[in-house]
């Protein structure tokens, strides 16, 4: 079994921690936690082990009736490979911990790029992080766009992308988040960090990025135009994709009119939290003319990087490949809203 810590146990970690803890070849050391609010007595509740920062912090805990195994010292020192998904910029600050134990870590897409040997993203390239001894599972964005343009590029070759990410203002809990009733070019510039941070994964792939932020919580919406090598159909687009795992084509006339709609079928479907793992690529809207395939797909940015990081611990910790890592996630997680396409 591997033994993973989560260093981290907010919106990511305690995803991470429940898709883990599922896993038939991992389990949980534990988890750590900043402060003593609800997540951490969901932590205990989950029957994980709860881990301070440091000595001082593991006093507030008890204080507040929150039994702390240790600190983040010795969760990581007590585990085979450690989840960092603390907030953008402290895995940079918790990078020497990790060295100073030599204990492989998965870093989340928040950090530079710089952080670790290889970025990562399952469908894309996997075995350049078989061996290595940290990885960066890039950004939901960057992850949705990645699964899609991969077998893409396998089965007719990507000759360029333009994309528009419509970016959710928020997640459902930052309400301190915006914008409210406004859209913002989010950045302004052009191209947005999404096209640097995919070309870590996908480097041969021209791509051209906008991002523009809105009033909603739900999930990310993206709008690409693909420039294909060849000329295929609607149909053989829409078989390739459906062919692939963590893609799910979703149809209107299934009720899935929306970002809303997908996340109601998964909370609908039992789903913890509502997560959608998968890319939701709308079937009616792919769209070939030529060498140029149109779509829309949505992407919750809560979830889609759950079973990437998943992945990542194999890919560092075991010599389990890339096609049986990704069978063993799947299964064990559910992934597929079995949707059927009329």
């Amino acid at each position: 079994m591997i033994e993973v810590g989560i260093n981290g146990y907010g919106t990511i970690g305690k995803r991470v921690a429940d898709a883990v803890d599922n896993q038939p070849d991992m389990c949980i050391v534990g988890v750590s936690k900043r402060t003593p609010d609800h997540e951490a007595d969901t932590a205990i509740d989950r029957g994980f082990e709860l881990y301070a920062p440091d000595s001082e912090t593991e006093v507030t805990f008890t204080a507040h009736d929150l039994p702390v195994a240790g600190t983040v010292e010795t969760l990581i020192a007590d585990s085979d490979i450690v989840i960092d998904a603390t907030p953008a910029g402290v895995g940079a600050e918790n990078a020497p911990r990790y060295e100073r134990t030599e204990t492989p870590v998965v870093f989340q897409g928040g950090e530079d790029a710089t952080i670790a040997p290889t970025s990562f993203c399952a469908r894309s390239n996997y075995e350049e992080t078989v061996g290595q001894t940290a990885t960066r599972v890039v950004s939901c964005n960057t992850t949705g766009l990645a699964r899609l343009l991969s077998p893409l590029d396998d089965q007719f070759g990507v000759e360029s992308v333009d994309c528009t990410l419509i970016r959710r203002g928020g997640d459902p809990t930052q309400s301190d988040r915006g914008p409210i009733n406004d859209i913002v070019p989010d950045p302004v510039t052009v191209p947005s960090h999404h096209a640097p941070d995919l070309r870590t994964v996908l480097p041969s792939v021209d791509v051209m990025t906008k991002g523009v932020t809105v009033p909603a919580t739900l999930m990310h919406l993206h709008s690409l135009t693909v420039c294909l090598d060849g000329e295929p159909t609607a149909d053989t687009v829409t078989t390739c994709l459906d062919n692939e795992s963590r893609i799910e084509l979703v149809a209107s006339a299934h009720g899935r009119d929306s970002c809303a709609d997908l996340r109601e079928s998964a909370h609908d479907r039992g789903r913890q939290r509502g997560d959608v793992w998968e890319n939701c690529v709308w079937a009616e809207s792919i769209t070939v003319d030529g060498q140029q395939l149109s779509l829309l797909q949505a992407v919750h940015q809560q979830a889609d990087v759950v079973p990437e990081n998943v992945d990542a611990i194999r890919a560092l910790a075991s010599a389990t490949d890339a096609q049986t890592s990704r069978q063993l996630t799947n299964d064990a997680l559910g992934v597929g809203l079995d949707s059927p396409i009329a």
